[in-house]
């Protein structure tokens, strides 16, 4: 045993490496989480759009619905598409909603390879919370970018995501790189 690990004021040494990423425990702790499934029960997807942009971590707007930067990202990108309509269903959603929907995920694909040159994406919502919805009242949907490789030993043995860059810095290159359609 070294000098360093018998004099370590905590833990016990095991020869493991530690990693810190202490900015997760808000989301362990379900900070920034709605009370309640109203949108006046602090929904953040309510709170961010009369935000200011760059603080809400916006990248775009659209008439019914706008890309934010997901505030605990599974990857380095992460998005997510939201109605400004404070709504749980997507069966719910008006046409020009879904049309819109559709159209900045698209944009947000395209950014993104634009501005990282992601491999694959991962798409999709998950509806309600048995389905995994962190937050079921306000529907969302994520794209997630992914490059080979990227699922290697620190999330799955580590449970670890190392990102590569802050989130403003992110939210900036993605929304330099958006479609100006």
């Amino acid at each position: 045993m070294s000098e360093a690990e018998r004099e370590a004021p905590f833990g016990d040494p095991d020869g493991f490496e530690r990693l810190w990423t202490p900015h997760r425990m808000a989301y362990v702790q379900g900070e920034n989480r709605p009370s309640g499934p109203a949108p006046d029960d602090g929904c953040p997807f309510c709170r961010a759009p009369g935000r200011e942009d760059a603080e809400a971590l916006v990248v775009s707007r659209g008439r019914t619905a706008y890309a934010v930067l997901n505030l605990y990202p599974y990857n380095s990108g992460h998005l997510l598409i939201c109605p400004y309509r404070h709504i749980g269903d997507y069966t719910l959603l008006d046409g020009a909603e879904t049309a819109e929907l559709s159209s900045l995920t698209r944009s947000a694909i395209t950014a993104l390879r634009r501005a990282y040159g992601p491999q694959g994406f991962n798409v999709g919502m998950n509806l309600g919370e048995p389905a995994g919805a962190g937050i079921a009242a306000h529907l969302h949907q994520h794209i997630v970018p992914r490059w080979g490789g990227d699922n290697n030993f620190m999330p799955v043995i580590g449970r670890t995501k190392v990102l590569p860059e802050l989130l403003q810095q992110t939210r900036a290159t993605l929304a330099e790189s958006w479609p100006q359609e």
